[in-house]
């Protein structure tokens, strides 16, 4: 067996437990290749695939923890970070508030498995205040899942791992250099997925100082809160005066919203993602006197200006069409 996967048998347990841990911490090193190694070790006696898969789950366990537990702290700022450190499309955030809002906390099941859902599965959870008992059996439940897809795919496998290793000892490091090579290719492409996702964003923005000096000096402005059910049940307030409206109803009201008013949008997503995409929609389609509203919910927030509860807010419906 060659040198790598002496290296794999030697530090296996250690080395599943920092991969496993490290990938559900948001960095972009997937861990699905090295659970079936091990599994395919364990079918060839090399390691102890009950140990070994102990060893992921908690390691996955301990991080969702974490995570879980900085965003119940933190709140939505966990996610910004999240998604800068995973690479991943900031518009993940919205998607698994979406799956989260349809599914609870069955979707731990089966977060590991979707990319970018599992980078903000486990804050969302703290951020909603998602009981911790229910969101500890579910995750728990869905790294059993996960971890046990890989590692008992590689054992049921493991006679090939004879094969592998006779061509890896052929490649001999020429493999390290293929492996880090493709290593660092899937960053690369990640992170390129990113800038590009991000240049797509590309709108004029309006500073919270700006939008508080309108509002100061009495012009007629419009403000939606585009922010999800779920944020609300973690913050409640909102700018004073905003419309609290889906993203997807106020696209489909386009018809009736007022050209002759200046409209600022606001979310609670990363780089403004949600906010910045419905503007440019809404742009395209002749509302051009709309933009979204820079460092969103978390920047107004943030600075201190005032806060209302959206029981207060005047109804959305009638504001838009007036």
């Amino acid at each position: 067996m060659n040198e790598l996967l002496q290296f794999v048998v030697r530090h296996g347990y250690l080395l599943v437990f920092a991969w496993v841990f490290a990938e559900q911490a948001g960095l972009p090193i997937p861990s699905a290749p090295l659970l079936l190694a091990v599994g395919a070790l364990a079918g060839t006696h090399e390691m102890n695939l009950g140990l070994a898969l102990a060893v992921a789950v908690f390691a996955a366990i301990a991080s969702d923890s974490m995570w879980y537990e900085l965003g119940r702290r933190k709140g939505v700022r966990v996610l910004q970070l999240l998604c800068r450190i995973s690479l991943e499309p900031d518009s993940c955030v919205r998607r698994t508030q979406i799956s989260i809002g349809r599914g609870g906390a069955r979707v731990l099941l089966v977060s590991k498995f979707v990319p970018g859902l599992n980078a903000v599965a486990a804050p969302l959870s703290g951020i909603i205040r998602m009981g911790w008992r229910r969101f500890l059996l579910f995750d728990l439940l869905g790294a059993v899942l996960w971890a046990s897809c890989f590692t008992v795919t590689g054992y049921v496998f493991s006679g090939e791992l004879e094969r592998v290793a006779a061509r890896a000892a052929y490649l001999g490091e020429w493999l390290l250099v293929l492996l880090l090579a493709a290593f660092a290719g899937y960053v690369l492409w990640k992170f390129k997925n990113r800038r590009r996702f991000l240049r797509g964003l590309k709108i004029a923005r309006i500073t919270p100082e700006e939008l508080k000096g309108k509002m100061d000096a009495g012009e007629d402005v419009i403000i939606v809160d585009l922010r999800h059910t779920l944020d609300f049940d973690a913050q409640p307030e909102t700018i004073p005066g905003a419309l609290h409206m889906d993203a997807a109803e106020f696209e489909e009201a386009y018809e009736v919203i007022p050209r002759d008013r200046e409209i600022v949008l606001f979310c609670a997503c990363p780089n403004e993602v949600t906010a910045a995409r419905l503007a440019l929609l809404l742009r395209s389609k002749g509302i051009t006197r709309i933009r979204p509203l820079a460092e969103g919910y978390e920047g107004w927030r943030r600075r201190g200006f005032p806060m209302s509860l959206l029981k207060d807010a005047p109804d959305a419906a009638k504001t838009v069409k007036a």
